[in-house]
């Protein structure tokens, strides 16, 4: 579901691209056109314990698309996704083992920890008047950094076996819960982002900051509010990662956080979601995020080196900011932006 900034009444039902000109129909095509062949040039692919595998990993990416796309409908960008999740997940498990707080008080505190880091963020930004871009990169080094220094890089093992209960669980025989969690994170922002006053203005202050202002609409409250959730939602994630390792590892993304920046993009970008702000798709973040990880856990089953994979999704990424420009043009000569 394509949310688009504030239009004029009327646009939109009679000036807005039919499904199958969309984003979203198009991922769906690709999503079945490879699940086809892969099928058909693998021998594992279909199979039920890939397709769990296939979930997990795809839950994890969704979210960080999520986290991403939560920023960019701000027109900015949130470099230290990987950081502050990595963050929330050492802080769950410094709250389990070295305090000794039950599960659920642990969990509420990595959510409120990723929150208050976006919230940093944001006022940094908002207070400085630099491009996010500068902000986050920096606090994305911050963040790990202290993080390291407070923990000594040590990993949490000794969680509750609820964590990898929960990760290894099945559902229907190979749907993951994972999954399921971020199809219900998805569906909150779709309703929130469709139905609420909070969303609109959103999506309002991200498309024109200064029509809003006049409308008055607090656009500084509103970009802090989005990094906030993004801090949230990459709390959330790394959470789900826990779940699948069964452990909070100071490396589960990679060196600063710096493994989920090209899954973060790739989602929102590939789905529709408009860099410059305004608009977002929760279904196409969704589906870009499960074609990106059907893609390489197809070419890795045929053998593909990482290496490639990585190659194959950054060409990608590069057709999808290309894309999305041209789509920007396209809207904007019908006069839908």
């Amino acid at each position: 579901m394509t949310v688009p900034a504030a239009a004029p009444a009327g646009l939109l039902s009679s000036g807005a691209p039919r499904f199958y000109l969309t984003n979203e129909f198009g991922l769906i095509v690709l999503i079945a056109l490879f699940a086809a062949a892969f099928g058909l040039l693998t021998a594992g692919f279909l199979s039920s314990f890939n397709l769990f595998t296939l979930g997990r990993v795809a839950a994890v990416n969704v979210m960080i698309g999520f986290a991403m796309m939560a920023v960019i409908v701000t027109g900015g960008l949130n470099l230290a996704v990987g950081a502050i999740g990595v963050c929330a997940a050492m802080a769950c498990g410094w709250l389990i083992e070295a305090l000794g707080l039950p599960w659920p008080v642990a969990i509420v505190g990595a959510l409120a920890l990723g929150a208050a880091l976006g919230a940093v963020n944001g006022v940094v930004i908002v207070r400085s008047g630099l491009h996010s871009f500068i902000i986050t990169l920096a606090t994305m080094s911050i963040f790990f950094g202290v993080m390291i220094f407070l923990t000594r890089a040590q990993s949490f093992r000794a969680l509750p076996p609820l964590f990898s209960d929960f990760g290894r669980m099945r559902l229907f025989g190979s749907v993951s819960p994972l999954l399921v969690v971020a199809v219900v994170v998805g569906l909150g922002l779709i309703v929130m982002y469709r139905y609420t006053a909070l969303g609109r203005e959103m999506l309002a202050a991200g498309a024109r900051p200064q029509a809003a202002a006049l409308s008055g609409v607090r656009v500084d409250r509103i970009f802090v509010i989005c990094h906030m959730l993004s801090g949230a939602l990459a709390a959330l994630t790394a959470l789900l990662v826990v779940a699948r390792n069964g452990a909070a590892i100071p490396s589960m993304a990679g060196q600063l956080g710096q493994d989920w920046l090209l899954p973060a993009f790739l989602g929102p970008v590939l789905g529709g979601t408009l860099l410059t702000g305004g608009r977002v798709s929760v279904l196409g973040t969704f589906l870009g995020a499960v074609l990106v990880t059907m893609l390489t856990n197809g070419l890795l089953l045929l053998r593909v080196g990482e290496f490639w994979v990585q190659t194959c999704l950054g060409v990608l990424l590069l057709i999808a900011v290309l894309i999305d420009k041209a789509r920007r043009s396209f809207l904007a000569h019908r006069r839908m932006v």
